[in-house]
């Protein structure tokens, strides 16, 4: 497909609304083409090297808007995380079933806080067209048994169901970690750096990180477990394993990071591509998209190696809540126009 820029205001939520259209149509197609959907959380406007900047190079995702359509005038529904995941899933505005809230911390176990279950999803309708369908990733749509993915329409899941998660739970080993806190240690106010470097606190936003992996663990569809990788490698690692274990059947593969979002942590061997950058804030953001930027091309190469090249779509929805105070995020031209109840669906390609 030409490569083109798309102005129609909306244009990716109608894209997005259209796609779920069409996958009822799917089950009476000859060939029913795999679906991969990758979303990122909290990102910047202006952060990809599509939009401008250079600074962090993310030749990946610049990839998809290269060879694809840009929808660079498309919004998601809401101006905050599960209300607009669950238009993106559904396909509906969400207020039209009354889902318009964003629970976060213990409210996730609230059994009456998720999307409502009479309600279908993408993966509900692909499942019966003859699809097979996998998530991985942050869910944010309920956090209690009834809503999990595998009860949703996905054949496997492997993610949390919270609002967030540490991409390595403490002792925080191989990563440079920047926590927010209401106080300092030892008191006051400003920002505290550990011995090594590797932890920091800072109170510029006047209150204490949350408790992201309270009550909230990883699963692997319907079971609790225990992950040591580097979160946003993990989840690439069951993507991946997922096309290859797939690659003869139709599928949809749904893959949220929660990279860019809090906590900000950036791994070992992305901090060192970036020790030119001297604020610490700004460079554990640029090894975390960084790292989300060399998984989507894993999986894009997974894609290439299963020779799925020519039956595939695949697009690439950046999502953001306005001005990010926490992780220094260029969110001009956009959000800084628009005002800090934009989010942004920016790229897609088929």
């Amino acid at each position: 497909m030409k490569a083109d820029t798309l102005k129609t205001p909306n244009s990716a939520g109608k894209a997005l609304t259209l796609a779920l259209s069409l996958a009822s149509l799917l089950a009476s197609a000859q060939e029913k083409p795999n679906i991969v959907l990758l979303v990122t959380d909290d990102l910047g406007y202006g952060e990809l090297g599509c939009q401008g900047n250079e600074q962090i190079p993310t030749p990946h995702i610049d990839s998809i808007a290269q060879n694809g359509i840009r929808f660079t005038q498309g919004y998601v529904t809401a101006p905050f995380c599960s209300a607009s995941r669950a238009g993106l899933i559904t396909g509906r505005y969400q207020t039209r079933f009354r889902y318009e809230f964003n629970p976060i911390g213990a409210k996730n176990e609230d059994p009456n806080a998720g999307l409502p279950v009479r309600e279908k999803t993408i993966a509900d309708i692909l499942v019966d067209s003859g699809y097979i369908t996998g998530m991985f990733g942050k869910w944010h749509l309920g956090g209690t048994a009834k809503y999990n993915p595998i009860r949703r329409g996905f054949d496997e899941f492997f993610g949390f169901m919270h609002e967030g998660h540490y991409f390595v739970p403490p002792p925080y080993d191989g990563v440079t970690t920047w926590l927010r806190r209401k106080v300092l240690p030892g008191g006051g106010e400003g920002l505290w750096i550990s011995q090594d470097g590797k932890l920091l606190y800072t109170t510029h936003m006047g209150n204490t990180e949350p408790d992201y992996d309270a009550d909230n663990p990883i699963y692997r569809d319907g079971q609790p477990m225990v992950e040591t990788e580097y979160f946003t490698d993990a989840i690439t690692r069951e993507a991946v394993s997922f096309i290859n274990r797939q690659a003869d059947k139709p599928f949809f593969l749904y893959v949220p990071y929660n990279a860019v979002h809090s906590p900000l942590q950036g791994a070992d061997a992305y901090m060192e591509r970036f020790t030119h950058i001297e604020d610490i804030q700004r460079r554990i953001f640029a090894a975390m998209l960084s790292n989300m930027d060399d998984s989507v091309g894993a999986i894009l190469e997974t894609l290439r190696a299963e020779n799925l090249k020519e039956i595939r779509s695949y697009s690439f929805s950046a999502t953001m809540e306005g001005r990010r105070a926490s992780s220094l995020q260029a969110t001009l031209p956009s959000a800084m126009a628009k005002g800090p109840y934009t989010k942004e669906a920016t790229v897609y390609r088929s």
